[in-house]
C-alpha cells in the first residue's frame, strides 16, 4: 500500500494533461477517447451487469494464482465483495469501452476473465474477444453472466495462463488486455508471448503497472523492449503501441 501512494505522488508530479503531448497520434487518443466525455448507449448495460453482480451473494471458493489479494483473508468468497473490491471499476470500465469504440478490432485478448466486468466492456466492439481464467468457480460465474447478457462473441477458455497462451499464439490481435496475474515475471512471459500475435496497430493494456515494485520493474522492462514504440503511462493501467512509423516515445498522462 505505502509502495503505491509513493508511486502515486511521484507519477502525479510528472505527468502532464492533453496540453503536454506533442504526439498527434497520443494527442487524439487522450482527447477524443481518455478526456470523451459523450454517454455512450452502451454505459447502462454494462452498469447493469455490474449491478447484478453487487447483488449476487453466492459464496464460491476462488483459486488464485497470481500475487494473492490484499482484500481478502480466505479464498472463500462472495460474488459481490469479488466484484466491489477486485473487479474493474465503473471509471475504467468505460475508459476501456471508449478505447473499444475509437480503435478498430477484429479480435481482442483478455487475459484474466475473473467476473466478466472488464470483458462487458470489451465486447462490444469486438467481432471477436477471447478471454482467459484459472478459477473453474469464477469463470462458471462469468460465463453465466455472458449467457445472460448474450454475448455471443466472446470464448471463455478455462485454464492456467502458462498452458493456454501458447495455444492462442497462431493469430494477430488488435487489443490484449493483461490483468491475470500482477507479479514481474509471470507478466513478463505474456508480453513475451504475446509478441508473436501484434501488427502494427495492436495495443497492449497492462493492468496495475504500479501495484508494486516488481510490477513497474517489469513496466519498464516493457517499455525499453526494441519492439516498442509508443507508451502511456495512466497509473493504473500502461498502454503500448508497436507503430513503427512513429519515433520511441513514452508519455505519462493523468486520466
Amino acid at each position: 500500500m505505502w509502495y503505491q501512494i509513493f508511486a502515486y505522488f511521484k507519477f502525479f508530479f510528472k505527468s502532464t494533461n492533453q496540453h503536454g503531448i506533442h504526439s498527434p497520434f497520443v494527442y487524439d487518443l487522450v482527447t477524443q477517447c481518455f478526456y470523451d466525455k459523450k454517454r455512450f448507449h452502451e454505459y447502462p448495460f454494462i452498469d447493469q451487469y455490474r449491478k447484478e453482480l453487487l447483488n449476487n451473494h453466492t459464496l464460491i471458493e476462488v483459486k488464485d494464482f497470481g500475487a494473492g489479494s490484499r482484500v481478502f483473508s480466505s479464498n472463500k468468497r462472495k460474488v459481490s465483495a469479488i466484484a466491489k473490491n477486485a473487479g474493474i471499476s465503473r471509471k475504467r470500465a468505460r475508459l476501456l469501452h471508449r478505447l473499444t469504440h475509437y480503435l478498430t478490432l477484429n479480435k481482442s485478448l483478455e487475459i484474466g476473465t475473473s467476473l466478466g466486468l472488464a470483458s462487458k466492456a470489451l465486447h462490444y466492439n469486438a467481432n471477436k474477444l477471447i478471454t482467459i481464467e484459472g478459477c473453474p468457480e469464477t469463470a462458471k460465474i462469468a460465463q453465466n453472466q455472458f449467457d445472460k447478457h448474450k454475448m455471443k462473441n466472446i470464448k471463455l477458455i478455462v485454464g492456467e495462463f502458462e498452458t493456454e497462451l501458447p495455444k492462442l499464439i497462431n493469430t494477430n490481435y488488435d487489443l490484449v488486455y493483461f490483468d491475470g496475474n500482477h507479479q514481474k515475471e509471470a507478466t513478463l512471459l505474456y508480453f513475451e508471448t504475446l509478441l508473436q500475435t501484434i501488427h502494427n496497430e495492436t495495443v497492449f493494456i497492462f493492468d496495475d503497472i504500479h501495484w508494486s515494485k516488481e510490477m513497474t520493474e517489469a513496466w519498464e522492462t516493457i517499455k525499453n523492449h526494441p519492439k516498442v514504440i509508443v507508451t502511456i503511462d495512466t497509473f493504473f493501467w500502461g498502454f503500448v503501441f508497436f507503430r513503427k512509423e512513429q519515433v520511441k516515445e513514452h508519455f505519462i498522462v493523468r486520466l
